[in-house]
């Protein structure tokens, strides 16, 4: 049996000084920010605050200057990261097009793509989503059947994709399709396309979550007519693509800092002397730096480039546990119902509530995840 290994990583104290001016500027920026608003976490979309981190150099940084990034080490954009979320900023505008869709088009688009499309990324001004969920498909992509057929000047689009966050929004969207209808096995035959959203034939209907935000949606292509040049990389590679995509989806500090509001306020609340809240909350909070000690360790083999798929699908795992699990010890220790009055540990634990069972789905379902790791380990 192979062990799992996630190298041991701190986080330099130079970077202090970053740290420290990501903070500033945010509690300028957001000083006004109710509980309730930074409960929402990286679920929060404000355009223009994208564009202003942008201007900061804090979108892209990791990337080539040539593309608009700022050629960073990748501990320094996850300091970023985890102030950004720490504080409950609305980052969802920019954040799949920094996190995944800018380290995908460097390694596998071409320099068309990635000139037309990453400096915008990088200045917080293009909203990208990623069509690969379908209808009655769950969460394993490799059923994918929304369909891209070769013709003479491109490519035609039929199908559907669904839960594609900021779709309605969205500038570009990263879709994986079917380009082989009758593949030796279901994870071959199939492309990753980046799609103009403006195109002809493409239909997006908003679905609204528990908390009556409408983020989500189902997208419709009916003849949608893309060139040659939206295939991204080679045809037939977009298994191998969205994998390694799905590492950097899986392993950020999102995987353990959605929920970070309501255990600051249970933190906040809480008594030394009440023992059963100091236990409870203690192993909490133990739990939370080991997984961002995980975290920080992805971070630094995605900085060295080396495969961390597996290593990824553990963090996001347990990550995901960890955050269902803060509500539920928030009711048992605090006796408290979730609300809306803003100046109440309710109104959090009433927005983080909702949030949670997405906690358990998105980049993967628990049962798709435990897959990964158990034929990782050689136990399947």
């Amino acid at each position: 049996m192979r062990l799992a290994s996630i190298p041991v990583t701190t986080i330099d104290p130079s970077l202090d000084g970053l740290r420290l001016e990501v903070r500033e500027f945010l509690q300028r920026r957001l000083g006004g920010l109710t509980r309730a608003a930074r409960a929402s976490n990286w679920q929060g979309v404000d355009p223009q605050f994208s564009r202003d981190l942008g201007a900061r150099g804090w979108i892209g940084m990791t990337w080539p200057r040539c593309y608009g990034g700022h050629e960073r080490s990748s501990l320094e954009r996850y300091v970023v990261t985890e102030e950004l979320l720490a504080a409950g900023a609305p980052v969802r505008a920019h954040w799949i097009g920094d996190r995944q869709t800018g380290p995908m088009l460097l390694r596998y688009g071409s320099e068309e793509q990635r000139e037309r499309v990453l400096p915008g990324i990088a200045r917080g001004e293009f909203i990208v989503c990623a069509g690969m969920s379908e209808p009655n498909a769950g969460s394993d992509l490799a059923s994918a059947r929304c369909r891209a057929t070769r013709v003479a000047d491109g490519w035609v689009i039929n199908g559907s994709k669904i839960w594609t966050s900021l779709a309605h929004l969205a500038h570009y969207m990263v879709a994986l399709l079917r380009t082989d209808p009758n593949p030796e096995s279901k994870h071959a035959g199939l492309s990753q396309f980046l799609i103009d959203m403006r195109t002809p034939g493409i239909q997006v209907r908003t679905i609204r979550d528990l908390r009556g935000h409408p983020h989500l949606n189902e997208v419709f292509f009916d003849d949608v007519h893309v060139p040659h040049g939206a295939l991204i990389g080679q045809e037939g590679d977009g298994w191998k693509q969205v994998t390694h995509e799905l590492a950097f989806e899986r392993s950020g500090p999102e995987r353990y800092l959605s929920s970070i509001q309501l255990l600051v306020d249970m933190l906040n609340s809480g008594t030394r002397e009440n023992e059963r809240q100091a236990v409870s909350l203690g192993r909490l909070v133990a739990e939370l730096v080991t997984l961002r000690n995980m975290s920080v360790g992805v971070a630094a083999m995605l900085g060295r480039d080396e495969d961390p798929s597996l290593a990824a699908a553990i963090v996001k795992d347990l990550g995901g546990s960890f955050e269902q699990r803060i509500p539920e010890v928030a009711h048992e220790l605090f006796d408290v119902e979730p609300g809306f009055a803003d100046s109440e540990l309710s109104s959090v634990l009433g927005v983080t509530e909702r949030a949670a069972p997405s906690s358990s789905l998105r980049g993967g379902t628990r049962e798709i995840l435990r897959g990964i790791i158990a034929r990782g380990l050689a136990l399947r």
